[in-house]
């Protein structure tokens, strides 16, 4: 396991189901959490490949920190399938002030563990990863 500068480690899993995600698109998505008590960042949930945004959305919870990555699958103008890798570091204005401070102290230690994210998003309220925006920051 690797020890992190913000004292958070990450577990092993992480990484191995991110590169299922990555190379064998095994998942939709993937969300993380922080287990304050072990000081690491574990696999909370796992998204079926057939799940929709919605369906990820709905698996954040509306009052606490996570880190999320999710597999977005488009069509470009010249009709060409593509897909974006994003991290999304889910931090509601509900969550507490303490869960905030330490999922913004790991976040960038926990992205270098996760080789091949394509596009990071930050946000802390619903509209603020909109399918629109993910569309947007996608192209």
């Amino acid at each position: 396991m690797a020890n992190a500068a913000s004292g958070m480690a990450v577990h092993d899993d992480c990484k191995l189901k991110f590169l299922e995600l990555k190379a064998k698109r095994t998942y939709r998505f993937i969300i993380f959490k922080i287990e304050e008590k072990q000081k690491q960042v574990i696999v909370e949930k796992l998204g079926e490949p057939a799940q929709s945004y919605e369906d990820f959305t709905a698996s954040l919870p509306a009052d606490e920190c996570r880190y999320a990555i999710y597999d977005f699958d488009f069509v470009t103008e010249e009709n060409v399938q593509k897909s974006r890798i994003f991290f999304i570091a889910w931090s509601p204005d509900t969550s507490r002030v303490r869960s905030k401070m330490i999922y913004a102290s790991s976040k960038d230690r926990f992205k270098r563990e996760l080789d091949g994210i394509q596009v990071e998003l930050q946000a802390t309220d619903p509209t603020e990863m909109g399918l629109d925006v993910i569309r947007s920051r996608a192209a």
